[in-house]
């Protein structure tokens, strides 16, 4: 059998996507019709399989949606005094 050329898809199982991301099989087909994982019925009887480079996209997506959240988090987390100085205004 031949090598697969570099350009050419590969493709996980659902239980090895599963198993990286520590979820449910279930919950990767979910992603799937979702649309947030691109993945195919692949094979006689279909089975499912996903993009390995939707993975990677996926979790490059997770990590920036985490990323803006903490700084959100700490943006909500300065208090006025930080932000303003420590001298608290009085009318």
């Amino acid at each position: 059998m031949s090598e697969p050329s570099p350009s050419a898809p590969r493709f996980l199982a659902p239980s090895e996507v599963a198993e990286l991301l520590s979820i449910a099989v279930d919950e990767v087909i979910a992603l799937v019709h979702e649309g947030r994982l691109r993945g195919s019925q692949l094979g006689s009887p279909p089975r499912w399989r996903v993009e390995e480079t939707s993975l990677a996209e996926y979790l490059a997506e997770q990590s920036e949606q985490a990323r803006r959240m903490a700084l959100w988090r700490q943006a909500n987390e300065a208090s006025f005094p930080e932000v303003w100085g420590t001298t608290p205004h009085r009318p």
